[in-house]
């Protein structure tokens, strides 16, 4: 269950059942994707420059407003080598995944830098950042700019509310639950040496070191993701289990889709593959080949479910049950997550037809960024006035 061929085998196994009309709470509309597609095209062609499309990581959220966050940081910092430029960056990007998941409706980050407020996971990707910036996740006073297994085992609910502005009237969904991941990183990181060590050393961009060292081959995409997700097994809370180990954002759905052995189980992985995509920058970055980016799937969260929702390609048999805040465990969201999975990769063969371009020309992870992100929020602000998805979901921080 721990990769993301198993996402995909099971989103597949729940679309086959959606397009025969078993499903109890969505059925497709495939007809509605040729539409989709064409918007999403245009939103690509749209987004992309000379520098080529856009990839989604959590690097694009630091240069929103037209500031590259981490560039200046990096300008700051004068990291003495590689190697500690990407610690910083792992550090950063396991913070940003681990708080990123939905900040609900009423949350939101205003910037002291530059004034400007952020919502969504953009606000907690900045907020993150300036929360690296001051040394909140640091037991080093000399090295401000790192998270270590010490200051993250030892965070305070008071410092990390603070960070996130999280108080009355800007309350952020999943509060409790997010402090919670990030202590357990911290004691993880403590207890896996042979991850997140690097020297002296414990801390969790030392993956990073991890990574760089496995040798000359190109690094595939799901052997990252299959090394994130072992990383963070100990972290997340006891829901679904195997032999003892925690599965994440893996879930136990109402039938049988595979087989009888586990055959009722979902994995969906969002946060571990926003993580790992993440990480693909930093690596190249130090001139590490990435490859077969697309060994990942498309992210089973609210913008992409709300987006096929909003297209009409995934119909809610019972519109009322949208706006209803819907436990991350029911079969509602477990079909429409599902489905997404499934949607967004055929979703993506239309759009390649469309720009002429191959799988390695015009990866997922590039129609996200640059096509289904930006059109998910154009087509929310059209229809509602809002940026927020058609779609209500019971978070408690630890999942998307």
């Amino acid at each position: 269950m721990l990769s993301a061929r198993a996402v995909r085998a099971r989103a597949d196994a729940m679309f086959n059942r959606a397009l025969a009309g078993e499903l109890a709470h969505f059925t497709l509309d495939m007809n509605a994707l040729d539409g989709l597609a064409a918007g999403v095209f245009d939103t690509l062609s749209e987004t992309s420059d000379a520098n080529g499309t856009p990839f989604y990581a959590c690097w694009r959220a630091f240069e929103a407003g037209g500031h590259d966050r981490w560039a200046m940081l990096g300008a700051y910092r004068q990291w003495d080598d590689v190697r500690e430029m990407g610690r910083t960056a792992v550090d950063l990007a396991f913070l940003t995944a681990i708080l990123g998941a939905d900040p609900g409706p009423q949350w939101s980050y205003r910037e002291a830098a530059t004034g400007e407020v952020h919502r969504g996971a953009q606000g907690l990707a900045i907020a993150t950042l300036a929360m690296l910036a001051g040394g909140v996740f640091s037991a080093d006073p000399a090295d401000p700019l790192r998270a270590d297994a010490t200051a993250l085992a030892r965070l305070g609910d008071e410092e990390l509310a603070s960070g996130l502005q999280h108080g009355d009237g800007n309350e952020l969904a999943g509060f409790e639950g997010r402090g919670t991941l990030l202590r357990r990183l911290g004691e993880v990181v403590a207890m896996r040496d042979v991850l997140f060590s690097a020297g002296d050393d414990l801390r969790p961009g030392c993956l990073f070191d991890t990574l760089m060292d496995e040798g000359d081959a190109p690094l595939a995409m799901d052997h990252v993701l299959e090394v994130v997700l072992d990383a963070l097994a100990p972290i997340w809370p006891e829901r679904v289990a195997i032999d003892g180990i925690p599965l994440g954002d893996t879930w136990r759905y109402t039938e049988t889709l595979v087989d009888a052995a586990s055959g009722d189980l979902i994995p969906l992985h969002t946060m571990a593959q926003k993580l790992a995509l993440s990480l693909v920058e930093p690596l190249l970055w130090a001139g590490i080949e990435v490859a077969e980016l697309d060994g990942l799937t498309g992210l089973a969260d609210l913008a992409h479910g709300g987006l096929l929702i909003d297209a009409d390609v995934m119909v809610p048999r019972d519109p009322a049950m949208l706006p209803v805040a819907q436990d991350v465990d029911s079969p509602f969201v477990l079909e429409w997550r599902s489905l997404t999975v499934a949607v967004l990769d055929r979703l993506a063969v239309q759009v390649r037809t469309r720009a002429g371009l191959e799988t390695d020309e015009l990866p997922l992870a590039c129609v996200m960024q640059g096509g289904t992100v930006p059109l998910a929020r154009e087509i929310a602000l059209e229809k509602r006035d809002t940026d927020r998805p058609p779609l209500g979901i019971a978070t408690d921080g630890t999942v998307i």
